[in-house]
């Protein structure tokens, strides 16, 4: 699972997130840091309203929210879901030690970014091109 300070990261840099089931997210700054929520038909569902989206707590007697802007939420994309954000400037992820290395091709050069963690070295090599604005 990504780390939240990364993907606060990622979300700080303008990624954009277009919730979908299965998603995963975080509420921060609510007690909920070490809280991990999943997007379900079920249960957690997007509302797309006027004013944003909503994303909705269907029939959770145990928490004391109903609802929640999409922008309080934070997503913490899953490992597919980075790779596929990288697109075609990905290049290759490589075990490198007790870490992972991947890197991502940049017009005539070569980045790479390591983490402890697949999803990590992803997320670092994703900020690159957010803050880039080659997203």
């Amino acid at each position: 699972m990504l780390p939240l300070e990364l993907a606060s990261r990622l979300k700080d840099a303008g990624l954009r997130w277009k919730p979908a089931p299965g998603d995963h997210f975080a509420v921060p700054d609510r007690d909920l840091d070490d809280e991990v929520f999943v997007l379900s038909n079920m249960v957690i569902e997007v509302h797309q309203l006027p004013e944003g989206a909503v994303i909705g707590f269907n029939g959770t007697t145990e928490w004391a929210m109903d609802d929640l802007e999409q922008d309080e939420a934070i997503w913490l994309p899953r490992e597919d879901q980075l790779r596929a954000l990288l697109g075609g400037s990905f290049q290759s992820l490589a075990r490198v030690g007790a870490g992972f290395r991947v890197e991502i091709r940049v017009g005539d050069e070569t980045w790479v970014y390591d983490g402890a963690e697949p999803s990590s070295a992803y997320a670092e090599a994703l900020l690159a091109l957010v803050l880039r604005g080659t997203t």
